[in-house]
């Protein structure tokens, strides 16, 4: 299959479908009616001779062949995005699509850089559209590997070999356990580890090693690979768990959860921008990894000494 202008299109369509999870709900994103769709997912289905998904009442799901299909047009649509951006710096231009990929939960965070660098980078770039994914670490550096984002920020314990690891900023990680956990009492004192070793402890999956060997605990109670997941179990009063003081502060206040022993049990997750190995990157991606240190640079230096 030779690919065309028109298979472009339809596998733009293809995408946003399968990132909205549906027909429907990608409506207002191409912002064309249900039978427009439909229409150029049969379209698409045609021109490659395969079944994409199933879609009816039972609602929306991929098959197998469209759940390979999507991860190659992703890839596919990374590099025509790439093109287009190095075809732009040739006229001087910023222009194109740069596809970037970010952790949640980090929006509260006042020393994440994210805010501040889209700002000055829209400002800089208006005629490049950000195209964001919200991902765990492990997804973004396959994803960065394999072009389908062109850079991504997030903790990434394991440094993979083909990706570049540029050190950005820390995030905090503070001990916490609910208002009804047998711990709340006693959690602004000194808490031993020996006390501890014998909780339930909600991890997560790229750091649960290093917060067992911490805490002496031999196994986790549970693995969670998000952090509103890993404060659902930790408000629920069975767990204890890892959270960023930014995010578990509103619950805090209102007095859902306490900090455990704050002296003592405190870690950090160092942020990386990562791209890939080989080559220069364009001149997009460039310019917004310069935002992405300038900004952490004049945060950094706005700190209060000793923090």
């Amino acid at each position: 299959m030779q690919v065309q202008d028109t298979d472009l299109k339809l596998l733009r369509i293809f995408e946003t479908i399968v990132r909205c999870g549906g027909f429907a709900a990608a409506q207002p994103i191409l912002n064309v009616g249900a039978s427009s769709i439909s229409e150029s997912m049969s379209q698409l289905e045609t021109r490659l001779g395969l079944r994409l998904c199933e879609r009816g009442r039972a609602g929306f799901r991929l098959t197998d062949e469209g759940a390979e299909l999507h991860a190659a047009a992703q890839r596919l649509l990374g590099a025509v995005d790439t093109f287009h951006m190095e075809a732009g710096a040739l006229r001087n231009q910023l222009s194109g699509v740069l596809r970037f990929g970010m952790i949640e939960a980090t929006l509260t965070d006042k020393d994440s850089p994210l805010p501040m660098a889209i700002r000055e980078f829209g400002q800089m770039a208006p005629a490049v559209r950000l195209h964001v994914q919200i991902e765990t670490p492990g997804s973004m550096e396959q994803h960065v590997l394999d072009g389908r984002l062109h850079l991504a920020v997030g903790p990434f314990p394991a440094q993979i070999p083909g990706l570049d690891y540029s050190p950005l900023y820390r995030e905090e990680q503070g001990l916490y356990c609910a208002s009804t956990h047998p711990l709340h009492e006693r959690a602004h004192g000194r808490v031993p580890v020996s006390l501890l070793s014998k909780e339930r402890l909600a991890a997560r999956a790229y750091l649960g090693s290093h917060e067992l060997r911490l805490l002496r605990i031999p196994q986790a109670a549970a693995i969670v690979d998000n952090v509103e997941g890993r404060a659902m179990l930790i408000l629920s009063g069975n767990y204890i768990g890892f959270l960023p003081p930014h995010y578990a502060q509103p619950w805090v206040h209102s007095g859902l959860l306490t900090r455990i022993d704050a002296a003592h049990y405190v870690t950090h997750l160092d942020f990386h921008i990562i791209t890939r190995k080989g080559g220069e990157p364009a001149r997009v991606v460039r310019a917004f990894c310069d935002r992405l240190r300038a900004a952490a640079n004049t945060i950094g230096s706005a700190a209060p000494r000793g923090e």
